[in-house]
């Protein structure tokens, strides 16, 4: 059961989550390194998250509406964006003779990349729990 701090809270627990869907996958490309035809994968999540922010903040979608000058035109259609990462294989590094196309240098680049990012929303939201445990623990001395 999660409790909710604020609205920027429960975006950065989502944010983790995604960070360790992310710590995952580079994990899953290190140990298949040596698999015959294993192609690096990774997760977008920066869109799903965007449209998860927008939801818990309650931002409005900032669209110029589409002008019809005649009525047999067509209605535009509502774009739906996924609140789920998308999984896609990270091509573009030379395929050795076996065709896995695992590169380690990438792979524990993006690895430390994405650590300190998960470092970061982490040490983020403790100072965002802080805040509030400062100002409980100031209201409790007041009488």
């Amino acid at each position: 059961m999660s409790i909710e701090i604020s609205a920027t809270h429960t975006l950065a627990a989502k944010a983790l989550d995604y960070r360790a869907m992310r710590q995952d996958m580079i994990s899953s490309n290190i140990a298949n390194a040596d698999t015959p035809y294993y192609r690096p994968r990774d997760v977008s999540f920066e869109g799903a998250l965007a449209t998860e922010k927008a939801k818990i903040l309650g931002q409005k979608n900032k669209t110029l509406e589409m002008a019809a000058t005649n009525t047999l035109h067509l209605k535009p259609q509502e774009e739906t964006k996924s609140t789920i990462a998308t999984t896609f294989f990270r091509d573009g590094h030379m395929a050795r003779n076996d065709g896995n196309s695992v590169d380690l240098d990438v792979e524990t680049t993006e690895m430390s990349k994405n650590s300190v990012m998960f470092n970061a929303l982490v040490n983020a939201m403790k100072k965002d729990s802080g805040i509030y445990k400062s100002v409980i623990d100031a209201s409790s001395k007041v009488s």
